[in-house]
């Protein structure tokens, strides 16, 4: 899921997606609207708070 986010992300910082489509993007709740999905190097959880 963070991949997908961190990916379409991306795509919003080079102009491909507006802010607003990104919202829209997550309320579909449709991967297939979603950008590429981001390789999973480098990523790791620091923290988790309750």
């Amino acid at each position: 899921m963070v991949r997908n986010i961190v990916g379409t992300l991306v795509d919003v910082g080079l102009g491909k997606i507006t802010p607003d489509g990104f919202k829209q993007i997550l309320i579909s709740k449709d991967r297939n609207l979603a950008g590429i999905t981001a390789p999973a190097h480098g990523l790791f959880l620091i923290e988790v708070k309750y």
